[in-house]
């Protein structure tokens, strides 16, 4: 029994160095098993013996593509709450009884437009005398400047008139500015709220009137971490999300940026803006805010070329005809590329097809350029 055990150790060991000398292809698959160490084997030597790395029957046939240049992107979310872009809450600066309402409830107020006047018949009758006081006096200015050339007008009396009048003028225009109190305007083109007064109510200077907002665009306040502080600037584009509305997808632009960082949570307060042109959005939604960051410039290779073993990821990169194994980190998966950080320049060939029968220092026959490749390359380089 011992004997026949033996012997099935001694077929399989024989078995396994037959395989490993002659098929190219066993030390890429040892190595991805992470075995080759175990049974003593260099992942860096060359199969079959001494040879030159070509694998039996010549050069290994495979296709090729060219390492490009690309960014990292850094991601940054967060919810924000929106407001129209100007809103007030409009009061009246004095008590009285509201006579007229000039706006109904959700319309489009324009600039200027009365919201409410409320009862000024006192106003208008204290502005009657004011005028005839302010035409009193005139006329007895007039009268003592006539008089003054004749010597008959004393220094003092000319004066007392010219007081007269001034007194007069001002009176009028306390008049009028006291009727301009009874009367509340739009001070701002934008949209009336639900209107809470009627004809007939008596309301203070703390009562609300109405709100007014101009929602023609929307600002989102947003917080960022602090180690996007030296990224981020004004203009730069966002893309928003309404909680509400999960389809819809909006582009903006960062509006303002607050002058500190918060000590406490370590985020900047940030202020994004949206067009609101086509009226489908409101104050006070909430919004998933999401700013994109380019990074460092990285080598892009194709996921294909990637391969893994116990030592960690690499690629073959043709070197002088030769297959170069170079051992890379990877930094960002993208779904047509890898960022890598390895020994690699823009437009260094790597292998993409062919890689199962690849060996350190193979000589390689590339037979194209991988079908439908089509990785970025830097700008100006005519390539």
């Amino acid at each position: 029994m011992v004997r026949q055990i033996g012997f099935s150790v001694l077929l399989l060991a024989g078995t396994l160095a037959l395989w490993i000398a002659f098929v190219p292809g066993a030390r890429p698959v040892l190595d991805r098993l992470g075995v080759s160490a175990l049974i003593g084997l260099d992942p860096a030597a060359p199969a079959g013996g001494a040879g030159s790395g070509a694998r039996p029957g010549g050069p290994a046939a495979v296709t090729v593509s060219e390492v490009g240049e690309g960014r990292i992107q850094d991601r940054v979310a967060a919810i924000g709450d929106g407001r129209a872009l100007r809103a007030v809450t409009v009061r009246s600066k004095v008590a009285g009884e509201v006579v007229e309402i000039g706006i109904r409830d959700g319309e489009r107020v324009a600039a200027g437009a009365l919201i409410v006047r409320l009862d000024d018949e006192a106003e208008r009758i204290a502005l009657d005398r004011a005028r005839l006081v302010l035409e009193d006096a005139r006329d007895e200015a007039d009268r003592v400047t006539r008089l003054e050339t004749t010597g008959a007008v004393t220094e003092v009396r000319r004066r007392e008139a010219d007081l007269a009048l001034r007194t007069a003028e001002l009176e009028l225009r306390q008049a009028e500015f006291d009727l301009s109190e009874r009367t509340v305007r739009a001070p701002f083109a934008g949209w009336a709220g639900v209107l809470d007064i009627a004809v007939g109510d008596r309301v203070s200077s703390q009562d609300a009137l109405a709100t007014i907002a101009d929602r023609s665009r929307i600002l989102i306040d947003f917080h960022v971490p602090e180690r996007v502080v030296g990224q981020i600037r004004e203009g730069l584009p966002l893309t928003a999300r309404p909680l509400g509305m999960p389809d819809l997808t909006l582009k903006g632009r960062v509006h303002a940026i607050d002058n500190a960082v918060d000590a406490a949570s370590r985020t900047l307060r940030v202020q994004g803006e949206l067009d609101n042109s086509d009226d489908l959005l409101r104050g006070g939604m909430s919004f998933e805010v999401t700013l994109n960051f380019e990074g460092e410039p990285l080598p892009m290779v194709d996921p294909l070329a990637v391969q893994w073993s116990s030592a960690g990821a690499y690629v073959w990169a043709v070197r002088d005809g030769r297959a170069a194994r170079v051992p890379v980190a990877i930094r960002q998966r993208n779904a047509d590329s890898v960022l890598v950080e390895a020994d690699l320049a823009v437009g260094d060939q790597v292998v993409a097809e062919g890689l199962q029968t690849l060996r350190e220092g193979a000589e390689l026959r590339i037979v194209g350029p991988q079908a439908g490749l089509g990785l970025p390359r830097p700008p100006g380089d005519a390539g």
